[in-house]
């Protein structure tokens, strides 16, 4: 297309900044705590009030197929200001622990009109090579995630406020950008009708629902994985006194480092597959987590690299599997294929999170993760009980 060379880094680089607003209360939690009393396993809580708005945003998008009748590009940048106003609403010296969980299920509500949105238009302007193009938008996704944690990585000398007036800034930028140079794809099929049951007919096709279920068993592992990745670093330097680990630095570097990942699976699906690839990298994320507990005997290098490695793979299957949910899923409604794929993917990310918050102090920090090779395990067998070749 025309305009395919331009458009594809702007998606990206709207979809990096904007989806920095989505961990940034994890990577200041510690000055939360402190500044705000909150209580112990406070950063399971806000993590996953982040996760039950974004459930509660995709669901109503989709049940009104919102973005499949109106502008995406539109959706994306309204989407983009509210979310980083509930961000920055988190400075309020005034907040309460149930403020604080108000204001991030707020800015999660509008995360999704940001991260399932990013996705429909790179659908609309990209139909061939779509796991290339998802890998570069997955890769921005995770970027952004980890961005929170490399501003209070190097920013040790600032105020915690300044994490968010970052990240509440460039979103609003990334909406921004989406608004004013993305225009609606040539490959965008208008839906001019409200058809509530959209959202569940894309499920009676037998390739649609595997690719849906494989999925489902990825976000069960990958948003605990990342929520607990700091605690994981820090019950290791409870293990190993004399160890200097920079607990934010490694936490970017272990979840930023799956965007290129990412990006490499999506040029590798060209050649392979994106099921193929998607069941290896699920498969090896599942060994990564039925492994765990042996990596806190082992040195800093080994413990860090095993982490590192991990975190490429768990986030690699996510856009090969966003581009076979597309791919299976009916023009006219893909976009609400792809949001309701979406919220019932990060309901999962809720339980497996709150889970795991519930056996922090019962269970022995280096067998805390091992309870996500579930997820794994159960998205590979649908996959391939399924015999869903795409």
């Amino acid at each position: 297309m025309k305009h395919s060379r331009w458009i594809l880094p702007i998606i990206v680089i709207s979809q990096f900044f904007c989806t920095s607003l989505w961990f940034a209360s994890n990577a200041i939690i510690s000055d939360l705590t402190s500044v705000f009393s909150l209580p112990q396993h406070a950063v399971g809580h806000l993590t996953s009030a982040v996760q039950f708005g974004f459930i509660c945003g995709t669901f109503i998008f989709a049940l009104l197929t919102i973005v499949d009748r109106f502008s995406p590009s539109r959706i994306f940048f309204i989407s983009a200001v509210l979310g980083s106003f509930f961000n920055f609403a988190l400075i309020y010296d005034k907040n309460t622990f149930i403020s604080l969980l108000i204001f991030r299920f707020l800015t999660g509500f509008f995360l999704a009109g940001i991260y399932p949105v990013g996705m429909k238009i790179a659908s609309d302007y990209f139909e061939k090579g779509l796991g290339k193009s998802l890998g570069f938008l997955v890769g921005a996704l995770v970027l952004g995630t980890a961005f929170p944690h490399f501003l209070q990585g190097f920013s040790i000398e600032l105020s915690w406020t300044t994490v968010l007036h970052s990240t509440s800034l460039i979103a609003l930028l990334g909406g921004l950008l989406m608004v004013l140079f993305v225009k609606d794809g040539p490959y965008r099929t208008k839906n001019t009708k409200l058809d509530m049951s959209g959202f569940i007919s894309v499920f009676t096709n037998k390739k649609f629902r595997a690719a849906a279920f494989g999925y489902f068993g990825h976000m069960w592992e990958l948003y605990a994985f990342w929520t607990f990745i700091p605690i994981m670093l820090v019950g290791y330097k409870t293990l190993h006194p004399s160890t200097n680990i920079n607990v934010s630095f490694w936490s970017f570097l272990i979840i930023g480092l799956g965007g290129f990942a990412c990006i490499l699976g999506g040029y590798l699906s060209t050649k392979y597959g994106a099921k193929k690839m998607a069941s290896i990298a699920l498969l090896l994320s599942c060994c990564c987590c039925l492994l765990s507990p042996l990596l806190f005997y082992t040195n800093s290098y080994i413990f860090l690299s095993f982490l590192v490695f991990w975190g490429l793979v768990v986030i690699a299957d996510s856009p090969l599997f966003s581009t076979l949910v597309a791919k299976n899923a009916p023009s006219v409604n893909r976009g609400t294929a792809l949001t309701i794929v979406n919220c019932l993917g990060f309901a999962i990310t809720i339980v497996s999170i709150q889970l795991i918050s519930f056996l922090l102090d019962k269970v022995h920090i280096q067998f805390l993760l091992t309870i996500l090779a579930i997820g794994p395990i159960i998205g590979l067998s649908y996959l391939y009980k399924r015999n869903s070749e795409h």
